[in-house]
């Protein structure tokens, strides 16, 4: 039975009271009217809203400039940061920026000049912090941590009672 049939009888055919459908009083008013008091379209919609990574799938990068690590070299010396071996300053990047143990990463920019002998340990460089550091005759070295990362994992099964 349709919905026109099935009202047959009804005085407001599923409308409420017989105030109801009389023009845009039952609405409150026409389009955005009564917006600074009772319908408030000013207003942002409450709630939470878009996509939020999971704390555990973020990858947390600090990131230091080598030539901020020249220029500092010294400071860092007489702070117990780093240490002087001969003409070259032996720095471990994750010693010298704040949070560094906590971060995941902790990378190595390039960019600016790099004139004294550095050999800096991080766990990832890019490749103009790499020919900076080395042009001035030092060297930059991977990390343990970030070895650990870019090699394959471990395989801890047991491939002969794992056939199917």
């Amino acid at each position: 039975m349709s919905k026109k049939r099935r009202q047959r009888g009804s005085r407001t055919h599923g409308g409420g009271t017989h105030k109801n459908r009389r023009g845009a009083g039952h609405r409150g008013g026409r389009g955005a009217a009564g917006r600074a008091k009772h319908e408030f379209h000013n207003y942002g919609p409450l709630g939470k809203h878009g996509f939020k990574r999971p704390p555990d799938a973020q990858t947390d990068v600090l990131e230091v400039k080598a030539q901020k690590l020249d220029e500092d070299a010294a400071l860092y010396v007489a702070e117990g940061l780093a240490e002087e071996d001969g003409d070259a300053y032996v720095v471990d990047a994750r010693d010298v920026v704040d949070d560094g143990h906590e971060a995941d990463v902790v990378k190595v920019l390039g960019g600016g000049q790099v004139r004294n002998e550095l050999r800096v340990t991080a766990d990832a460089f890019t490749a103009g912090a790499v020919e900076g550091i080395e042009s001035a005759g030092g060297e930059a070295t991977l990390s343990e941590r970030a070895e650990v990362a870019d090699g394959e994992p471990e395989n801890t099964s047991d491939d002969d009672n794992n056939e199917a």
